[in-house]
């Protein structure tokens, strides 16, 4: 069963918010897979309202430290099959959420896609999409951590960004 998140709360009768990407290192997106579970990636994708100031970076990355974050609620990780079950990620400050406010020290990670954005109005696309083929969708381990993670460093832009994910294990 797939699952998506934003970097948002979910949206209710305003449409889906942006969040800042500030101007330095900063997860947008953190999910936290439970010691039982691990997620295998379906898609993932982010839009931006203006080019960065200066050319940017937006990577997707398994990390063993959590960022400090917004927690996620429950219905920040809705199952897309509507009679499925809920996910079992964990939630929290230091699980799954959005914008950081701390990047804590990463020892260990493993980059699964990265994407340059130039600061040249035109030069490169604001939005981004993919999807994994069948055989070859990365699999984020238990108790680990996935984040989105955007670096703009002079100029901070608004982003979305998401990610759809199946539960393994």
């Amino acid at each position: 069963m797939p699952y998506i998140t934003w970097n948002g709360p979910a949206p209710t009768t305003a449409a889906q918010a942006s969040v800042t990407t500030g101007t330095a290192i900063k997860t947008m997106l953190q999910l936290a897979t439970p010691s039982t579970r691990m997620i295998q990636l379906l898609e993932w994708g982010f839009s931006l309202d203006d080019p960065p100031g200066a050319d940017g970076v937006i990577e997707l990355l398994q990390t063993d430290v959590a960022a400090t974050v917004t927690a996620h609620v429950a219905s920040g990780v809705p199952n897309l099959d509507p009679n499925g079950t809920p996910s079992l990620l964990t939630l929290g400050t230091s699980a799954t959420g959005y914008t950081a406010s701390a990047e804590g020290t990463t020892t260990a990670s493993r980059v699964f896609d990265t994407i340059s954005l130039s600061s040249v109005s035109g030069e490169s696309s604001l939005s981004y999409v993919r999807q994994w083929m069948p055989d070859a969708r990365p699999i984020v381990a238990v108790s680990k951590f996935l984040r989105v993670r955007a670096t703009t460093p002079t100029t901070a832009s608004d982003m979305r960004c998401y990610v759809v994910f199946n539960e393994v294990g």
